[in-house]
């Protein structure tokens, strides 16, 4: 299971915050060593750059992006060529995990080809960030926020998937999702009853408590907050279809009538269900 899917189950609670950002220019023979407290992005613009993470050596070229794991030490040189590239130092979250993206291996360097659109658009908000026009910021946001969905869905895909991170060093937290497959695929296919938590820990092989605490690492949300929102997005989308009754709807988002499926819907979408369209 790649996981994924989770951030389109999830959009609603995914965040991200940019702490800062720039333009940087190095005249050949530039050498960084360090490690970020923030997740940090390059969109290399001209030069070559390699990066060395202490077990291989990695290329980045005019058009790729280099992807960085918060608290990963590493050198960067240009050689004997001057580079330039746009960073920005962000952190990304799913509800409570403010660190989700290190479930997923894709800290690396990113081909251009599988990013190009998305990096024109940053480029191009990054530049109305420095002439201050229109809703740059949002811009801003909304341009990284694309441009890291297209990471990940690009490894979703099988096109992609980062090498900085290997083994161990992978990250431990890409164990628990692992470990979650099997609960999260009977969750997804029982979303048409109501599903008792102790059902679900008793599929995990966990205790109540324990499996509670688990979940929450590593997904963000409770168990209760997962299958509310799946509940939510199948309902959202039964309703915009128009060929089912409420009764219907209700019965198919595990609600036993139409008066408390409305109810749940209308505190979670702030409308009811027959106003949503």
């Amino acid at each position: 299971m790649k996981g994924t899917e989770l951030f389109n189950d999830l959009s609603e609670h995914v965040s991200l915050r940019i702490t800062s950002y720039n333009k940087a220019d190095h005249d050949a023979g530039w050498v960084e060593s360090k490690s970020h407290h923030n997740y940090d992005l390059w969109l290399i613009e001209e030069g070559r750059i390699e990066v060395d993470l202490g077990s291989a050596m990695h290329t980045a070229s005019s058009g790729d992006a280099v992807l960085f794991y918060p608290g990963v030490p590493y050198t960067a040189m240009n050689g004997g060529t001057a580079c330039r590239f746009l960073y920005l130092h962000f952190d990304f979250g799913l509800g409570e995990q403010q660190r989700i993206l290190g479930a997923f291996p894709l800290s690396g360097i990113v081909p251009a080809r599988e990013i190009a659109a998305e990096a024109t658009a940053m480029h191009k908000a990054f530049e109305e960030s420095r002439e201050g026009s229109g809703m740059w910021g949002m811009r801003l946001k909304g341009s990284l926020m694309m441009l890291i969905a297209r990471i990940v869905e690009s490894y979703g895909d099988g096109n992609y998937e980062g090498d900085f991170l290997t083994g161990s060093a992978a990250g431990e937290h890409a164990k628990h999702l692992v470990e979650l497959k099997t609960t999260i695929e009977f969750i997804q296919r029982n979303l048409q009853r109501a599903v008792r938590i102790s059902e679900l820990a008793e599929v995990a092989g966990m205790s109540e408590k324990y499996f509670i605490r688990y979940f929450k690492q590593a997904l963000g949300v409770t168990p209760g907050q997962y299958m509310l929102q799946l509940r939510m997005n199948r309902a959202r989308d039964l309703v915009y279809s128009h060929r089912y009754t409420m009764q219907q709807i209700a019965s198919f988002v595990g609600y036993p009538d139409p008066y408390s499926f409305s109810k749940a819907f209308k505190k979670h979408y702030k409308v009811s269900p027959s106003k949503f369209v």
